[in-house]
């Protein structure tokens, strides 16, 4: 089994846009005794407040937002192609009506802070939550983003601080 290893936040490949848009990646937020995980293809990272830090989006309507509200951390796991069916199965199920996490045969691994990630992920991001907003439709200046919200269950914005990456 490869062991992970500690990187700077500089050292994050391929870049952004391809490991949130093309790869996807699992939030988790929560611990043992208790977590939830979905799939993103949403997300940024960038300098905010003279931190490095992570965006994440996560509907009031997912099972993951109530972990997200109770949690001072999240993570968030990258993983190679090889992973793509165990991601699909993480976006299309909730954890509220069973284990998604065992169906996809995904390892949990329970870290510092009260975290977890997956023992598959060839990247992991941990996060420490330093803000927080709701995404407002009132503030939409391009008309086609309410396309995105058709259930009107706008997300919630989360800036967590980069505290740690992980790579294999």
């Amino acid at each position: 089994m490869e062991t992970l290893s500690t990187i700077s936040p500089e050292q994050i490949s391929p870049d952004v846009f391809t490991i949130l848009d093309k790869d996807w990646t699992l939030i988790t937020a929560g611990d043992d005794t208790g977590f939830n995980t979905m799939t993103a293809t949403w997300g940024a990272m960038g300098i905010l407040w003279n931190k490095k830090v992570c965006f994440i989006f996560v509907r009031p309507t997912r099972h993951t937002y109530g972990f997200t509200e109770k949690h001072d951390h999240f993570t968030l796991s990258f993983f190679t192609e090889d992973y793509r069916d165990a991601l699909q199965i993480c976006g299309t199920r909730s954890g509220r009506d069973g284990n998604k996490v065992a169906e996809a045969d995904l390892t949990p691994v329970h870290g510092p802070d009260h975290t977890t990630w997956f023992r598959e992920a060839r990247l992991v991001i941990r996060c420490k939550k330093i803000y927080y907003n709701d995404i407002l439709p009132e503030n939409f200046l391009a008309p086609e983003i309410e396309r995105s919200y058709p259930q009107k269950d706008y997300h919630r914005m989360y800036v967590g601080e980069i505290i740690e990456v992980l790579k294999k």
